[in-house]
């Protein structure tokens, strides 16, 4: 645990100090206060609009950071070779990519919080009344993101950086989409069809669940039990993610 903690300070450390990492962040928070312009072209739902497009620029931003900068992090230490020292040391490969997520989720974490902060903040100064459910929304934008950190660092283990970006991309993509795929296979007839967006359904995560957006818009606030389910079911597919990246990585040659 303590070599974990060790690679995951490591990480979150050089994350920081990355400067991708701070324009990434400045640009968000000025997209996310340039939003308020909006209000002065708009006829009504002014609060609404923003917290959208608020929420918007989160998970976008936040996707940047998990796809970039983290597959850049894990891609560096295979490329450097700088992996070698480390699993030479008594650090197991899954000790390794734990630590590498813990770290980049900490560098998430951070971010993502900082860019919910001054949503409500902007929303406080537009309404006049505070937002408590926005934070909620940024929390499960963050466990969305989450999961798209560990598919980058599977993709990491076994591609190029440039592959791994553009597998990273279709899995946020079509987890955001798989729903709709789904219902508009079942206006054919092709079987084939049914069963390679069921096998999608199934095999990618539905990341749509985790989009609370109609929190922002003042939207009902979901049971706890469907919070519950969902972070339980966001947590575990991470989990899984993360495995299947360990015993690839266990079973690759860096010689």
């Amino acid at each position: 645990m303590r070599r974990v903690l060790a690679i995951a300070l490591m990480t979150f450390t050089e994350a920081v100090r990355d400067r991708v990492l701070y324009t990434i962040l400045v640009f968000a928070l000025a997209m996310i206060g340039s939003s308020a312009v909006l209000v002065t072209i708009s006829v009504g739902g002014e609060g609404r609009i923003v917290k959208d497009l608020g929420l918007a620029c989160i998970t976008l931003f936040g996707l940047f950071i998990a796809v970039f900068i983290g597959i850049r992090l894990v891609s560096r230490e295979i490329e450097r070779r700088t992996v070698l020292l480390l699993l030479s040391r008594p650090v197991g490969c899954g000790a390794f990519l734990v630590g590498k997520f813990i770290g980049l989720a900490l560098t998430l974490l951070v971010n993502v919080g900082a860019m919910a902060l001054g949503l409500v903040l902007l929303a406080r100064m537009l309404e006049g009344e505070w937002t408590p459910p926005l934070l909620l929304a940024g929390g499960f934008a963050f466990l969305e993101l989450t999961i798209l950190t560990a598919f980058s660092i599977l993709f990491a283990t076994f591609s190029t950086p440039t592959l791994s970006t553009v597998f990273t991309l279709l899995v946020f993509v079509i987890g955001r989409l798989s729903r709709d795929l789904v219902a508009f296979a079942s206006q054919f007839d092709s079987l084939s069809l049914h069963v390679t967006a069921s096998a999608i359904y199934y095999t990618l995560p539905n990341l749509s669940r985790f989009t609370l957006g109609s929190l922002g818009a003042g939207g009902p606030l979901p049971s706890e039990a469907t919070l519950l389910l969902t972070a339980a079911y966001g947590l575990g597919y991470l989990t899984a993610v993360l495995a299947l990246a360990t015993a690839i990585f266990q079973r690759r040659d860096f010689q």
